[in-house]
């Protein structure tokens, strides 16, 4: 299941609503209203953990599949890129546009 919601989107977010880098993260992509910094052709698919009942099984298997147990965890064309600072620093490189 966690590979079909990875292979959803151009963009994948996995979050929690009350987490502060999850919400830096979104905003980037310009998730949940906010205003995109991110050009992508269709808004991120963004799974809160905090409001699906197979949350914490779907933050298990992404721990078993990158070792990362911190949201956000952020997918981009069904590869992992990590999480917040991961983003935030590919964007203000100029990276995280060519990989989209």
């Amino acid at each position: 299941m966690v590979e079909e919601l990875i292979a959803s989107a151009e963009v994948v977010i996995f979050s929690k609503s009350y987490c502060p880098h999850c919400a830096k993260t979104k905003a980037l992509f310009g998730a949940n209203g906010n205003t995109a910094k991110v050009t992508l052709e269709t808004p991120p698919h963004v799974i809160e953990l905090d409001h699906s009942r197979d949350g914490p099984a779907i933050q298990a298997c992404l721990l078993r599949m990158t070792g990362q147990r911190t949201v956000p965890s952020v997918w981009i064309k069904g590869q992992h890129v990590g999480g917040n600072s991961d983003v935030q620093a590919l964007a203000e490189s100029g990276k995280l546009q060519k990989m989209l």
